[in-house]
């Protein structure tokens, strides 16, 4: 598994997502649910509506009760985003369990699926650029403004993959050792947020 096969998936689902592009259209993943792609397509589903509810809560214009609507999905959206990057870590986990790990093998600053969750993202982010690069509404200084950030995210999607790689490699040969802690976040759980369990 190659990171530049994970963002082909990617760009597959944010091209798939603007063909109607509606917030309120539900996902149809062309994976099968045995495909591990399946999850990685979920995922960049999952980014990709939430980018689109990002875009929305911003407007000066909005509705206080739309707005308070769309922070509740974006929470909600968080949540799902927060679940799949575990699932997508117990695939890993299982991967490189009982892997001969060196005597000196380190671990990871972040998981393998949070690396995953930064592709995503970064795939979103040259999407969007790319479109800021091609308008034709705006001044010539912004569209070279948009082509030097978009060659810099590019630069950066091809150093997050190759890191990706690296640490694949370093899983399968023992120099990094796999490990996860999970997010335990408080404020969707009743019983750990005060607003809930003080009431």
């Amino acid at each position: 598994m190659k990171a530049e096969e994970l963002s082909k998936v990617f760009i597959g689902c944010i091209e798939d997502y603007h063909i109607m592009d509606d917030v309120n259209r539900s996902l149809v993943n062309p994976f099968d649910v045995t495909n591990f792609n399946q999850l990685i397509y979920n995922k960049c589903w999952i980014d990709t509506v939430q980018w689109h509810y990002e875009d929305l809560i911003r407007d000066p214009n909005i509705n206080p009760e739309d707005g308070m609507s769309l922070k509740k999905l974006i929470d909600l959206s968080n949540q799902k985003r927060t679940d799949i990057v575990e699932k997508i870590d117990d695939h890993f986990l299982e991967m490189f369990h009982g892997a001969v790990l060196d005597p000196d093998a380190t671990i990871n600053t972040e998981s393998p699926a949070w690396v995953i969750d930064r592709l995503s993202i970064l795939a979103l982010k040259l999407f969007h650029m790319e479109e800021q690069v091609n308008r034709s509404d705006v001044e010539e200084q912004l569209i070279q403004k948009s082509k030097i950030r978009f060659t810099v995210l590019q630069e950066q999607q091809v150093d997050l993959q190759r890191s990706f790689d690296q640490l694949m490699d370093d899983y399968r040969s023992g120099k990094k050792a796999m490990k996860v802690y999970r997010q335990m976040k408080l404020y969707n759980d009743p019983a750990t947020n005060p607003v809930f369990y003080n009431k």
